[in-house]
Protein backbone atom coordinates (compact mmCIF):
# COMPACT_ATOMS: atom_id res chain seq x y z
CA UNK A 1 0.00 0.00 0.00
CA UNK A 2 2.95 2.24 0.38
CA UNK A 3 4.23 1.65 -2.21
CA UNK A 4 1.17 2.09 -4.87
CA UNK A 5 0.88 5.78 -2.70
CA UNK A 6 4.35 6.63 -3.70
CA UNK A 7 3.26 6.11 -7.22
CA UNK A 8 0.52 8.04 -7.09
CA UNK A 9 1.52 11.66 -8.11
CA UNK A 10 1.37 14.69 -5.28
CA UNK A 11 -2.12 16.32 -5.60
CA UNK A 12 -3.34 13.47 -7.80
CA UNK A 13 -4.55 11.46 -4.60
CA UNK A 14 -7.62 9.38 -5.37
CA UNK A 15 -10.31 9.36 -2.74
CA UNK A 16 -12.75 6.94 -2.01
CA UNK A 17 -15.07 7.28 -4.86
CA UNK A 18 -11.34 7.20 -7.41
CA UNK A 19 -12.41 10.86 -8.26
CA UNK A 20 -9.19 12.82 -8.48
CA UNK A 21 -9.18 15.24 -5.62
CA UNK A 22 -7.17 17.74 -7.93
CA UNK A 23 -9.82 17.91 -10.48
CA UNK A 24 -11.91 18.34 -8.02
CA UNK A 25 -10.29 21.50 -6.53
CA UNK A 26 -10.01 22.98 -9.95
CA UNK A 27 -13.92 22.15 -10.88
CA UNK A 28 -15.15 23.57 -7.44
CA UNK A 29 -12.51 26.90 -8.29
CA UNK A 30 -13.96 26.92 -11.95
CA UNK A 31 -17.64 26.99 -10.06
CA UNK A 32 -16.50 29.41 -8.02
CA UNK A 33 -15.28 31.94 -10.30
CA UNK A 34 -18.32 31.80 -12.56
CA UNK A 35 -20.67 32.10 -10.13
CA UNK A 36 -19.13 35.13 -8.84
CA UNK A 37 -18.93 36.95 -12.55
CA UNK A 38 -22.40 35.72 -12.98
CA UNK A 39 -23.37 37.19 -9.62
CA UNK A 40 -21.15 40.46 -10.65
CA UNK A 41 -22.85 40.56 -13.74
CA UNK A 42 -26.30 40.40 -12.14
CA UNK A 43 -25.51 43.51 -9.81
CA UNK A 44 -23.60 45.46 -12.58
CA UNK A 45 -26.03 45.37 -15.55
CA UNK A 46 -28.39 47.76 -13.60
CA UNK A 47 -26.10 50.53 -13.39
CA UNK A 48 -24.27 50.20 -16.76
CA UNK A 49 -27.98 50.86 -18.13
CA UNK A 50 -28.85 53.50 -16.09
CA UNK A 51 -25.48 55.26 -17.12
CA UNK A 52 -26.06 54.52 -20.70
CA UNK A 53 -29.57 55.68 -20.69
CA UNK A 54 -27.87 58.84 -18.95
CA UNK A 55 -25.88 59.68 -22.35
CA UNK A 56 -28.35 58.29 -24.78
CA UNK A 57 -30.69 60.85 -27.09
CA UNK A 58 -33.94 60.44 -26.93
CA UNK A 59 -34.42 58.24 -29.64
CA UNK A 60 -32.49 55.04 -28.58
CA UNK A 61 -34.69 54.92 -25.07
CA UNK A 62 -37.14 52.04 -26.43
CA UNK A 63 -35.94 50.59 -29.63
CA UNK A 64 -35.68 47.53 -30.42
CA UNK A 65 -33.16 45.88 -30.47
CA UNK A 66 -31.94 47.76 -27.72
CA UNK A 67 -28.70 50.25 -28.12
CA UNK A 68 -26.31 48.74 -25.83
CA UNK A 69 -23.97 52.19 -26.64
CA UNK A 70 -25.48 54.97 -27.96
CA UNK A 71 -23.61 56.34 -31.52
CA UNK A 72 -23.71 59.75 -30.14
CA UNK A 73 -23.41 59.89 -26.72
CA UNK A 74 -25.19 63.44 -25.53
CA UNK A 75 -24.57 65.23 -22.10
CA UNK A 76 -28.05 67.42 -22.40
CA UNK A 77 -29.89 65.07 -20.12
CA UNK A 78 -27.66 65.71 -17.03
CA UNK A 79 -27.76 69.60 -18.12
CA UNK A 80 -31.66 69.96 -18.45
CA UNK A 81 -31.90 67.68 -14.84
CA UNK A 82 -29.34 69.86 -12.83
CA UNK A 83 -30.77 73.14 -14.48
CA UNK A 84 -34.45 72.68 -15.01
CA UNK A 85 -35.34 69.94 -12.51
CA UNK A 86 -34.42 70.91 -8.86
CA UNK A 87 -31.13 68.99 -9.61
CA UNK A 88 -28.57 71.00 -8.20
CA UNK A 89 -31.57 72.51 -5.41
CA UNK A 90 -31.49 68.91 -4.67
CA UNK A 91 -27.47 67.89 -4.47
CA UNK A 92 -26.65 70.61 -2.50
CA UNK A 93 -29.76 70.15 0.69
CA UNK A 94 -28.65 66.70 0.48
CA UNK A 95 -25.04 67.35 1.13
CA UNK A 96 -25.93 69.93 3.84
CA UNK A 97 -28.49 67.80 5.32
CA UNK A 98 -26.07 64.41 4.87
CA UNK A 99 -22.78 66.38 6.60
CA UNK A 100 -24.63 67.65 9.25
CA UNK A 101 -26.29 64.89 10.18
CA UNK A 102 -23.46 62.87 10.15
CA UNK A 103 -21.29 64.99 12.51
CA UNK A 104 -24.30 65.27 14.73
CA UNK A 105 -24.84 61.21 15.09
CA UNK A 106 -21.14 61.57 15.45
CA UNK A 107 -20.71 63.17 18.12
CA UNK A 108 -23.98 62.75 20.40
CA UNK A 109 -23.46 58.84 19.56
CA UNK A 110 -20.60 58.51 20.29
CA UNK A 111 -20.74 60.66 23.48
CA UNK A 112 -23.53 58.23 24.57
CA UNK A 113 -22.27 55.41 23.89
CA UNK A 114 -18.87 56.51 25.45
CA UNK A 115 -20.96 56.89 29.01
CA UNK A 116 -22.52 53.83 28.69
CA UNK A 117 -19.73 51.83 28.47
CA UNK A 118 -17.57 53.26 30.75
CA UNK A 119 -20.29 54.63 33.77
CA UNK A 120 -22.50 51.19 33.45
CA UNK A 121 -25.12 50.40 35.98
CA UNK A 122 -27.78 47.91 36.31
CA UNK A 123 -30.06 48.69 33.00
CA UNK A 124 -27.24 49.89 30.76
CA UNK A 125 -27.92 47.09 28.33
CA UNK A 126 -31.43 47.46 28.42
CA UNK A 127 -30.93 50.86 27.73
CA UNK A 128 -28.55 50.10 24.16
CA UNK A 129 -31.04 47.68 23.60
CA UNK A 130 -33.92 50.07 24.20
CA UNK A 131 -32.09 52.28 21.96
CA UNK A 132 -31.71 50.09 19.33
CA UNK A 133 -35.64 49.09 19.25
CA UNK A 134 -36.36 52.86 17.91
CA UNK A 135 -35.57 51.24 14.37
CA UNK A 136 -37.96 48.67 14.46
CA UNK A 137 -40.73 50.54 13.97
CA UNK A 138 -41.34 50.93 10.41
CA UNK A 139 -41.05 54.75 9.18
CA UNK A 140 -44.32 55.03 7.11
CA UNK A 141 -46.32 54.19 10.86
CA UNK A 142 -44.95 57.97 12.14
CA UNK A 143 -44.76 59.98 9.02
CA UNK A 144 -48.28 61.16 9.63
CA UNK A 145 -47.44 62.09 13.38
CA UNK A 146 -44.46 63.80 12.77
CA UNK A 147 -45.80 65.77 9.69
CA UNK A 148 -48.52 66.79 12.13
CA UNK A 149 -45.85 68.22 14.96
CA UNK A 150 -43.23 69.30 11.85
CA UNK A 151 -46.58 71.48 10.75
CA UNK A 152 -47.37 72.99 13.99
CA UNK A 153 -43.60 73.59 14.74
CA UNK A 154 -43.20 75.79 11.33
CA UNK A 155 -40.47 72.90 10.34
CA UNK A 156 -42.02 71.64 7.00
CA UNK A 157 -39.99 72.45 4.00
CA UNK A 158 -36.87 72.97 5.84
CA UNK A 159 -33.57 71.70 6.24
CA UNK A 160 -33.10 71.63 10.22
CA UNK A 161 -36.36 69.91 10.37
CA UNK A 162 -34.65 67.22 8.40
CA UNK A 163 -31.69 67.37 9.90
CA UNK A 164 -33.08 66.99 13.28
CA UNK A 165 -35.52 64.09 12.10
CA UNK A 166 -32.57 62.04 10.67
CA UNK A 167 -30.17 62.27 13.31
CA UNK A 168 -32.59 60.82 15.97
CA UNK A 169 -33.39 58.10 13.31
CA UNK A 170 -29.75 57.56 12.85
CA UNK A 171 -28.59 57.89 16.41
CA UNK A 172 -29.66 54.22 17.83
CA UNK A 173 -27.62 52.30 15.39
CA UNK A 174 -24.59 54.85 15.74
CA UNK A 175 -25.06 54.16 19.61
CA UNK A 176 -25.21 50.53 19.85
CA UNK A 177 -22.49 50.18 17.31
CA UNK A 178 -19.72 52.74 19.28
CA UNK A 179 -21.53 50.79 22.21
CA UNK A 180 -20.25 47.50 21.36
CA UNK A 181 -16.97 48.96 20.19
CA UNK A 182 -15.63 50.83 23.53
CA UNK A 183 -16.85 47.83 25.12
CA UNK A 184 -14.46 45.88 23.76
CA UNK A 185 -11.50 48.55 23.79
CA UNK A 186 -9.10 47.87 26.92
CA UNK A 187 -9.91 50.62 29.63
CA UNK A 188 -6.52 50.60 31.41
CA UNK A 189 -5.18 52.90 28.14
CA UNK A 190 -7.71 55.50 29.92
CA UNK A 191 -6.50 55.10 33.11
CA UNK A 192 -3.30 55.31 32.54
CA UNK A 193 -4.22 58.73 30.56
CA UNK A 194 -6.07 59.97 33.70
CA UNK A 195 -3.14 59.11 36.51
CA UNK A 196 -0.92 61.22 33.82
CA UNK A 197 -3.07 64.00 34.29
CA UNK A 198 -5.72 64.07 31.67
CA UNK A 199 -9.19 64.86 32.49
CA UNK A 200 -12.14 62.44 31.41
CA UNK A 201 -12.85 64.65 28.22
CA UNK A 202 -9.19 64.73 27.30
CA UNK A 203 -8.84 60.92 27.64
CA UNK A 204 -11.96 60.78 25.45
CA UNK A 205 -10.70 63.11 22.82
CA UNK A 206 -6.74 61.96 22.96
CA UNK A 207 -6.99 57.68 23.82
CA UNK A 208 -10.89 56.84 22.98
CA UNK A 209 -11.47 58.46 20.02
CA UNK A 210 -8.53 57.47 17.64
CA UNK A 211 -8.77 53.93 18.92
CA UNK A 212 -12.20 53.87 18.04
CA UNK A 213 -11.38 55.75 14.60
CA UNK A 214 -12.62 51.95 12.64
CA UNK A 215 -15.93 51.99 14.53
CA UNK A 216 -16.93 55.82 14.36
CA UNK A 217 -16.22 55.80 10.09
CA UNK A 218 -18.49 52.86 10.47
CA UNK A 219 -20.97 54.96 12.37
CA UNK A 220 -20.92 58.03 10.31
CA UNK A 221 -20.33 56.00 7.09
CA UNK A 222 -23.98 54.73 8.11
CA UNK A 223 -25.38 57.79 8.71
CA UNK A 224 -24.60 59.51 5.48
CA UNK A 225 -26.10 57.07 3.33
CA UNK A 226 -28.93 56.76 5.18
CA UNK A 227 -29.38 60.49 5.14
CA UNK A 228 -28.51 60.78 1.52
CA UNK A 229 -30.68 57.79 0.77
CA UNK A 230 -33.65 58.68 2.70
CA UNK A 231 -36.85 59.21 0.58
CA UNK A 232 -40.56 59.02 2.80
CA UNK A 233 -40.04 61.38 5.29
CA UNK A 234 -37.93 64.16 2.40
CA UNK A 235 -41.02 63.61 0.11
CA UNK A 236 -43.88 63.86 2.85
CA UNK A 237 -42.27 66.87 4.66
CA UNK A 238 -40.59 68.83 1.78
CA UNK A 239 -42.00 70.69 -0.76
CA UNK A 240 -39.61 73.20 -2.93
CA UNK A 241 -36.95 74.85 -0.55
CA UNK A 242 -36.07 71.74 1.22
CA UNK A 243 -36.44 69.19 -1.54
CA UNK A 244 -33.39 66.51 -1.55
CA UNK A 245 -31.68 64.82 -4.12
CA UNK A 246 -34.01 61.48 -3.90
CA UNK A 247 -37.05 63.32 -4.44
CA UNK A 248 -35.92 65.30 -7.52
CA UNK A 249 -35.35 62.11 -8.90
CA UNK A 250 -38.89 61.05 -8.52
CA UNK A 251 -39.97 64.08 -9.65
CA UNK A 252 -37.75 63.46 -12.91
CA UNK A 253 -39.47 59.67 -13.29
CA UNK A 254 -43.40 60.85 -12.57
CA UNK A 255 -43.18 64.80 -14.23
CA UNK A 256 -46.50 66.18 -15.93
CA UNK A 257 -44.46 64.84 -19.56
CA UNK A 258 -44.17 61.28 -18.43
CA UNK A 259 -41.24 59.65 -17.63
CA UNK A 260 -38.31 60.87 -18.65
CA UNK A 261 -35.72 58.68 -18.63
CA UNK A 262 -32.43 60.13 -19.30
CA UNK A 263 -33.06 62.92 -16.88
CA UNK A 264 -33.90 60.70 -13.83
CA UNK A 265 -30.90 58.31 -15.04
CA UNK A 266 -28.60 61.34 -15.05
CA UNK A 267 -29.46 62.46 -11.93
CA UNK A 268 -29.31 58.77 -10.06
CA UNK A 269 -25.77 58.85 -11.69
CA UNK A 270 -25.54 61.98 -9.50
CA UNK A 271 -26.52 60.53 -6.26
CA UNK A 272 -24.08 57.72 -6.84
CA UNK A 273 -21.04 59.29 -6.84
CA UNK A 274 -21.03 60.61 -3.64
CA UNK A 275 -21.73 57.57 -1.52
CA UNK A 276 -19.02 55.33 -4.15
CA UNK A 277 -16.58 58.30 -3.27
CA UNK A 278 -17.40 57.59 0.78
CA UNK A 279 -17.34 53.46 0.49
CA UNK A 280 -14.11 53.64 -1.72
CA UNK A 281 -12.31 56.24 0.92
CA UNK A 282 -13.44 54.75 4.41
CA UNK A 283 -13.68 50.75 2.89
CA UNK A 284 -10.61 49.72 4.99
CA UNK A 285 -12.27 51.55 7.98
CA UNK A 286 -16.09 50.48 7.49
CA UNK A 287 -14.92 46.60 7.19
CA UNK A 288 -13.13 46.89 10.27
CA UNK A 289 -15.46 48.68 12.26
CA UNK A 290 -18.43 46.19 11.77
CA UNK A 291 -16.21 43.13 12.39
CA UNK A 292 -14.78 44.36 15.52
CA UNK A 293 -17.22 46.59 17.39
CA UNK A 294 -20.30 45.67 15.67
CA UNK A 295 -20.27 41.75 16.64
CA UNK A 296 -19.43 42.65 20.15
CA UNK A 297 -21.61 42.66 22.73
Amino acid sequence: MAADALRLRPGRARGRTGVVRGGRFRAGGLLRFVYIALFTIFLLAPFYWVAVTSIKPVDDYLTTPPVWFPAHPTGVHFSTALNQMRGWLGLKNSLIIAIAVTVASVVIGTSAAYSMARFPGKATKHLAFWFLSQRFLPPVAVVIPIFLMYRSLTLNDSRLGLIILYTVFSLPFSIWMMYAYFRQMPVELEEAALVDGCSRWQSLWKIAWPLAAPGIVSAAAFAFIFSWTEFLFALVLTSSKAVTLPVAIAGTATGFQGAQYGETSALTIVSLIPALLLGTLVQKHLVRGLTLGAVQG
